[in-house]
């Protein structure tokens, strides 16, 4: 929960919102980052199932510290941060890259962040000209989506939280954090896919795989309907049916561009 006087952009930035958070504990700080690199590679092949572009950016660690950490930012106009970045890495593909160990994941990670992108606060106006070409200059606003951070043993040191080492001895643990805002990706989804009608949901994420319209007002075109979405629910179709009498065809045809799912079939 947020301690917000008021609610602002919906579930974009609500006093209440859901988060997955993650915790590594790794015997030292190599193996740490591995851990670090890991979750960073799997954030960016979830982000693109659900039809996302998050691009992995250098951030600061803020109050919770340590030396990495990296934001992931879906670029869009009405975003809070402003961002820059090289187009390059809006190209990329995770989805379907080889390897699923810790070397796959540090040449992935590599590739995920050697090209130039920054938050607001971590941006080098000089740096961002001389490393990226013009035609490849991002600079736009953002909506952070996922945060990883690598603080080895800045919590665990202090509050003794150590492992015993096969040599005889103790030591401190690596740590990391690593969170993916739930609620607030329905809100980016939306700012990312979206056209003059409505919402355009990735087939992943939508609420429903279908929007049947019905249309028809006499008994056999309605039964033709019925008999539709029957059959869509047993074939584990999820379907949103628009059986209203009382609306017009007009307004059902602009409340399901509206509310803009994968297909729809009209009855």
């Amino acid at each position: 929960f947020r301690d917000e006087i008021r609610p602002r952009f919906g579930v974009m930035r609500a006093r209440e919102f859901y988060m997955k958070d993650a915790y590594s504990f790794d015997a030292d700080e190599e193996q740490g980052m591995a851990s670090y690199r890991a979750m960073a590679v799997s954030y960016l092949r979830v982000f693109e199932r659900m039809g996302l572009t998050a691009v992995p950016m250098r951030a600061e660690t803020g109050p919770i510290g340590g030396d990495n950490s990296h934001e992931f930012v879906i670029l869009a106009k009405t975003g809070e941060s402003a961002v820059y970045c090289d187009s390059t890495l809006l190209e990329q593909r995770w989805q379907d890259a080889s390897g699923n160990d810790a070397k796959a994941h540090a040449e992935l990670f590599e590739r995920a962040t050697s090209c130039y992108a920054a938050t607001d606060e971590e941006h080098d106006a000089e740096r961002f000209a001389q490393e990226v070409p013009a035609a490849r200059r991002i600079s736009t606003r953002g909506i952070e989506v996922g945060h990883v951070f690598f603080f080895a043993d800045k919590y665990s040191r202090p509050l003794e939280a150590r492992v015993a080492t096969r040599q005889g001895g103790d030591i401190p643990v690596a740590m990391g954090s690593y969170g993916v805002g739930i609620s607030r990706l329905v809100a980016a989804a939306i700012e990312a896919s979206h056209d003059a009608n409505g919402i355009v949901w990735h087939d992943s994420i939508a609420p429903f795989s279908v929007g049947l319209v019905a249309l028809a007002k006499d008994e056999k075109g309605r039964q033709a309907a019925e008999n539709l979405y029957e059959s869509l629910c047993r074939e584990g179709i999820e379907t949103l049916y628009d059986d209203r009498l009382d609306v017009r065809a007009g307004v059902k045809f602009a409340e399901t561009d509206l509310v803009g799912l994968p297909w729809q079939i009209v009855v």
